[in-house]
This record gives structure tokens, C-alpha cells and sequence, in this order.
């Protein structure tokens, strides 16, 4: 059996009418594409990211002038520099247009369908959900200094404004593009191939989850509910703009915080957290989860392809 579908000239085609977003691309052989499309995307995620990030920190040491690039890779990859956020962002971000490509010319179907089943991205949607998910995520988050207490903010980490352009900057390109490969094209792929939406939603939340390394079980726990709640609001919307919205407003409060907290090299290195935090983490998630599922029905977006 062919790796493609046989389809003249090779030219991508549309989905069914009347099909969810986690199986836009099932069709006959999609079990052995999409065993093949998950091989060639987990290669991309574990050669061609390192490869990127590391051609882009040996742009910034030139930049910043030579001396001892040893010493320089080990700052940046720390996050005590600001080349370090910037290109590991950049290097996630080059996943989109691999994820692209695997369903142009492996799938044989428009790379449009990634984004939504409308097909493209509902840019009306992703705002909405970007300005709700700054305002109930930031709510939650100070619920619960009002709980675990306040932490102290100091007037910002060496460098901070060249670390917030950075991560203003290159933060939502890395927050998209992992939505785009785990809520898009691995939900799509392990949906298509199952033919069960909530297979597609649990495998790539658990993929997902375990990519992040080494962590304790409540971070792991973080994760993987995030996880679970950005796949089934694909599922439930009909596209990636309501998880898109959710992760970079994490990201970027993250980061954010950390600058006048503690830094973005603490940051880096978290490894585990308390349990209690995890649950307001997932309260957060949670409530935004609803809010965006109850906007998608008030703006009426497509669940289902035309």
C-alpha cells in the first residue's frame, strides 16, 4: 500500500462534509500515512529544532562579537541571555511549516484545513479568546496569590527589556506553533487514524505532556490537563484558535511574571511545583475552557467541515 493516498497528479483535496476536526484526515490508508506523517514529525521535533536553535545562538555570538562560545551556548540554553527564549522559540516555530507540509504532500489535503475546519484561521475567534484568556487566566492567577499569598515583585531581572522584546516577540510564534503540532496536526493524525475524536484529544494531551521532560507528577499533571482541555476545545470549536489564545496567554504571563519575581533562568529550570498551585493552574484552564466553548457558540463557528 502506497504511504499517500493515489489521487491524480497528486493535487490535496477537501475533507468530507460533515466531519469534526479531529478527523479531517481520515481516509483510506490514514492509519499507515499517519503512522509515517508521526515519524517524520517526531524527527523534525527532535533534529531539526535542536539544529535551528544552535545555528540561531551561533548567529547571536557573532553578533555579540565572539570569545568563548562554550560559555555563551551554556547562558543562552539557561535563559540567562535573551538569544537563548528567542531562539528556542524560533526553532519551535519552524514545526509550523513542517506540519504544513506533511499535510500538503503526505495527506494530500489543504494545509488550510490545520487550522479550522471553516477551513483557515477564524481570526474574530482568536482574538475574542486572546482577550479572554488574559483577562479570566491573570483573574485566577491573583485568586490564588490572594490564597498562597503574594510573591515579590522586585523592578526587574538584569537585561528585562531586552528579554520582554524577545519574548513579546517570539513567545506566541512558540506557543502557536505547539498547538499546531500537538492540537493540530498529532490530534488530526491519531483522530484520522483511530476514527475516534476523543483517542486523537487523550493521545496527543499525553504526547504533549511527556515532550515537556524531566517533572514532578503535579506539573505533569498541569500539562497534561491543559493539555486535554485545549484538544477538546478543538474538538468542541471546530479549530486551534481557542488553545492557541489559552497558550500564549500562559506563556506570555509565564514569562512575564518571572522577569519581576525571580527570572527567566529560574523559569527555565522549574521541574516540578506544588500541588496546589497545579490545581489553580487547572481551575484557570478550566474556567477559560468554558468561556471559550460558550463564545464559539455565540459566535456560531464551524464545528464541522461545509
Amino acid at each position: 500500500m502506497s504511504l499517500a493516498p493515489l489521487l491524480p497528479g497528486g493535487e490535496p483535496v477537501d475533507p468530507p462534509s460533515g466531519v469534526g476536526y479531529p478527523l479531517v484526515l481520515r481516509r483510506p490508508g490514514a492509519g499507515m500515512v499517519a503512522g509515517f506523517g508521526a515519524l517524520l514529525a517526531f524527527s523534525a521535533f527532535a533534529v531539526l529544532v535542536p539544529v535551528i536553535s544552535a545555528l540561531m545562538l551561533r548567529v547571536g555570538f557573532l553578533v555579540r562579537g565572539g570569545g568563548d562560545f562554550a560559555a555563551y551556548q551554556r547562558a543562552a540554553s539557561a535563559y540567562e541571555l535573551p538569544e537563548g527564549p528567542a531562539a528556542g522559540h524560533l526553532a519551535l516555530a519552524a514545526l509550523i511549516p513542517v506540519v504544513l507540509l506533511l499535510v500538503r504532500y503526505l495527506h494530500r489535503v489543504r494545509p488550510r484545513w490545520v487550522a479550522s475546519v471553516q477551513p483557515g484561521v477564524r481570526w474574530r475567534y482568536l482574538l475574542a479568546t486572546l482577550v479572554v484568556a488574559a483577562v479570566l487566566l491573570n483573574a485566577v492567577l491573583w485568586a490564588s496569590f490572594a490564597v498562597r499569598g503574594v510573591p515579590e515583585f522586585h523592578a526587574g531581572q538584569t537585561g528585562w527589556p531586552a528579554f520582554l522584546v524577545m519574548v513579546l516577540v517570539t513567545s506566541p510564534l512558540q506557543a502557536a506553533a505547539e498547538e499546531v503540532f500537538f492540537r493540530g496536526y498529532l490530534l488530526q493524525t491519531i483522530g484520522s487514524a483511530s476514527g475516534r475524536t476523543w483517542v486523537g484529544v487523550v493521545g496527543s494531551a499525553v504526547v504533549f505532556a511527556l515532550l515537556h521532560g524531566l517533572q514532578n507528577p503535579a506539573l505533569f499533571t498541569h500539562r497534561l490537563v491543559f493539555g486535554l482541555i485545549a484538544g477538546a476545545l478543538v474538538a468542541a470549536t471546530g479549530g486551534l484558535e481557542a488553545g492557541v489564545a489559552a497558550h500564549v496567554v500562559n506563556n506570555l504571563a509565564a514569562y512575564g511574571y518571572a522577569m519581576f519575581t525571580t527570572s527567566l533562568a529560574e523559569l527555565r529550570g522549574v521541574t516540578s511545583i506544588a500541588w496546589d498551585e497545579a490545581a489553580w493552574n487547572i481551575a484557570g484552564f478550566a474556567l477559560f475552557g468554558v468561556a471559550a466553548w460558550w463564545i464559539g457558540r455565540r459566535m456560531r463557528v464551524a464545528t464541522l467541515t461545509p
